[in-house]
C-alpha cells in the first residue's frame, strides 16, 4: 500500500522538476521475477530504476543500521526492504532474497559492487539468481547523482540489457562465476555507450565512516 502510494507521488514530482526519464530497451525486461543488477552510482538509483519498471514491484537490501529506529524500520519494511549486515553478511543475505523471488511477485535490485565507492563486482547476485532460478537483468543509470542536481534539468537515462540466464545444472565454480561477472560488466559498458559513447563515471571519494 505504502509502496504504491509513494510511487504515485514521487514519479510525478520527479517528472515535474527534472522531466521524464529516457528509457532504452524496455523490451528486454522478462516476464516473471528477475534480479536487476546495476553499477551503484547514486543513492537515488534504486528508486529511479524501480519507478521506471512500475507497476512491477521490487524488494531491496538495506544495511541493518537503518532498521534500528522502530519507525524507520517499519517504513522500510513497508517498502519491501529487508536488513543486511554489510560487515558480516550471514546466510540470510542470500536466503531472504531467494525466498522473496521464489515465493512472492517481487523482483529485486542488487548492486554487485556493493557500494558507490567500488567498481569490483561481487558474486552475491549470481548465487541468488541461481538458487532462485531467475535471470539477471543488467541496467545502467546516467543522470544527476545528487538530489539537488535534479533541479538543473539534466536528463535521466536508464538502459536495460538482455537477461542473463544461469544454468541451474551447471556448477557455480570460480571460473563460471567470473564468466558471468564479466558478462555483466560487458553489458554495463555496452549500455553506457548506447546512452552516451563518451560517458565516464567518476567514482566519489570513499567517506571515512563507510565500510565499502
Amino acid at each position: 500500500m505504502l509502496y504504491n502510494f509513494l510511487v504515485r507521488i514521487v514519479n510525478p514530482l520527479l517528472n515535474l522538476i527534472n522531466g521524464r526519464t529516457k528509457v532504452y530497451n524496455r523490451e528486454n525486461l522478462p516476464d516473471g521475477n528477475y534480479i536487476i543488477v546495476a553499477p551503484h552510482r547514486t543513492w537515488m538509483d534504486p528508486v529511479l530504476i524501480a519507478l521506471v519498471v512500475w507497476p512491477k514491484k521490487f524488494s531491496f537490501m538495506a544495511k541493518k543500521e537503518l532498521f534500528k529506529n522502530p519507525i524507520a524500520g517499519k517504513f522500510l519494511r513497508a517498502l519491501n526492504a529487508f536488513p543486511v549486515d554489510r560487515k558480516h553478511p550471514g546466510p540470510s543475505a542470500v536466503k531472504t532474497p531467494v525466498n522473496i523471488l521464489r515465493k512472492t511477485d517481487l523482483s529485486t535490485i542488487i548492486f554487485p559492487s556493493g557500494s558507490r565507492y567500488s567498481a569490483k563486482l561481487k558474486g552475491g547476485a549470481v548465487v541468488i539468481a541461481k538458487l532462485a532460478n531467475v535471470p539477471l537483468v543488467p541496467v545502467v543509470y546516467q543522470g544527476p547523482l545528487r538530489f539537488g542536481q535534479l533541479f538543473t534539468r539534466r536528463p535521466r537515462h536508464i538502459a536495460f540489457g538482455k537477461p542473463i540466464y544461469i544454468d541451474r545444472k551447471e556448477r557455480l565454480t570460480d571460473e563460471n562465476q567470473a564468466k558471468i561477472e564479466n558478462q555483466m560488466q560487458a553489458a554495463f559498458d555496452a549500455l553506457d555507450k548506447q546512452i552516451d559513447p563518451n560517458y565516464h563515471y567518476v567514482m566519489p571519494p570513499k567517506p571515512a565512516d563507510d565500510d565499502f
